[in-house]
């Protein structure tokens, strides 16, 4: 019977199984407690919809705000195209364009898996593979994101998935290979530039993993970046020649920046009416244009962050708390919800936490190979939101690698527990 408990515990068909059901689940009940009228208004409402729109009538990658404003590079190009298929099979802004988009968001969650299990064995025996794929499928961002966000983020993670495990994969592999792992990164790039913050730690481990190959350890991961950078290349043509300046993959940093260092956060400003909203925000930008908006939110961002130091400091605190746990107040806000699964998702992101840091100390302690690739994903990606603005959604993409490292800690945690059982270790004797 323990045989084949282990057996089920270990199968990454089980595994897969439990995830499908448990983000399906998830969306059957919430769209039973959403009226039709708004699933299918809500969730579009934003910039990836309003593109996907407009590029589903013919007008182009454009309007990202519903408006006929011209060409955009507010997004990357990859999901809204998705989405713009979508629109065109199923009718734009229909429910079944909702129920379709929100089904593929549920298949890109479940794949991430497959990327995240090899991963981890490949880190940590079956065992760790085993309790990361289970952490996964039951982890509550991942089955509440699919149905709540209908945009890259469910596809960024298992893009995020995949160069984690393609990533460890790929030392002592032929150039085809290489050429393929380009084209994933390419693609990441494409779809949620963010990712692009690993990519130079993650090509310098692997160049000085090729040292142990014949040949210069640098050609190989130089070809792969080649691939990457020319996959992007017609999409950076495109943005300079339409906006005539340099805009690689998208436009929309200065906003986001301003967006989390503005004078609503100022409790001294004179401007006691200081207020972000979206109207406003659509209404400046239909004013000046995209590059002039996004001039003005940078130079308002960048003045407030130098006049405010002290300030900055909190903010960026919160953001950091906010990254990792959801809310920058988390004690506050979980003694004062009313809602169970709130709750839950505060207890699983704080344990999210504490076993990543706790993972990435393991790892390092035993001088683990892939140490260094893995403890990447979660000390280099959300650096950024650092200083913008933070939320779960935007450190999904690399909540698999999380996940593999809290797999590690209780593994470790669970093998310590045993020798006690068994005997006390012998003193001095460390974590396994």
């Amino acid at each position: 019977m323990r045989r084949v408990l282990f057996i089920v515990a270990a199968s990454l068909w089980a595994i897969l199984a439990v995830a499908v059901f448990a983000r399906t689940w998830f969306a059957v009940d919430q769209s039973r407690k959403i009226s039709p009228e708004v699933l299918v208004t809500v969730p579009f409402a934003q910039e990836a919809g309003s593109i996907a729109y407009s590029l589903s009538v013919g007008r182009g990658f454009s309007a990202p705000f519903r408006k006929d404003t011209g060409p955009t590079a507010w997004l990357a190009p990859v999901y809204p195209l998705v989405l713009a298929l979508l629109f065109r099979i199923f009718g734009a802004f229909t429910l079944h364009a909702f129920y379709a988009a929100a089904a593929l968001n549920i298949l890109f969650s479940t794949a991430a898996t497959i990327p995240l299990y090899f991963a981890a064995k490949r880190v940590g025996g079956i065992a760790v593979a085993s309790m990361a794929g289970w952490l996964w499928a039951i982890f509550p961002n991942a089955f509440v994101i699919p149905f709540e966000w209908i945009w890259d983020t469910c596809l960024s993670a298992f893009l995020g998935s995949a160069i984690l495990w393609a990533t460890l994969a790929l030392p002592g592999r032929r150039s085809r290979a290489w050429i393929a792992y380009g084209l994933l990164c390419g693609l990441s790039l494409l779809t949620n530039p963010s990712l692009g913050a690993l990519f130079p730690f993650l090509f310098v481990w692997l160049a000085f993993q090729q040292r142990k190959s014949p040949g210069p350890s640098f050609r190989l991961p130089l070809l792969a970046a080649t691939v990457a950078i020319l996959c992007c290349l017609p999409w950076t043509i495109r943005n300079c020649t339409v906006f005539h300046r340099f805009i690689p993959l998208r436009s929309n940093f200065p906003f986001e920046l301003w967006l989390g260092n503005n004078e609503a956060f100022d409790d001294q400003s004179p401007n006691l009416r200081a207020r972000v909203t979206i109207y406003g925000e659509v209404r400046r930008y239909v004013q000046l244009g995209e590059s002039a908006f996004m001039d003005e939110k940078w130079s308002k961002a960048t003045t407030f962050i130098a006049a405010h130091p002290r300030l900055e400091l909190r903010l960026t605190r919160d953001r950091f708390v906010a990254m990792w746990l959801g809310t920058p107040h988390p004690f506050r806000d979980f003694l004062g919800s009313d809602s169970l699964l709130a709750r839950i998702s505060l207890l699983a992101n704080a344990l999210v936490a504490s076993g990543t840091l706790a993972g990435v100390a393991l790892l390092s302690t035993r001088r683990n190979p892939f140490a260094l690739p893995v403890a990447a994903f979660p000390v280099v990606f959300p650096c950024v939101y650092y200083f913008t603005h933070a939320s779960l959604r935007y450190r999904h993409p690399v909540d698999p690698a999380l996940l593999l490292l809290t797999a590690v800690t209780l593994v470790a945690a669970y093998a310590w527990i045993a020798r006690v059982i068994r005997g006390k270790p012998e003193e001095g004797t460390r974590l396994p």
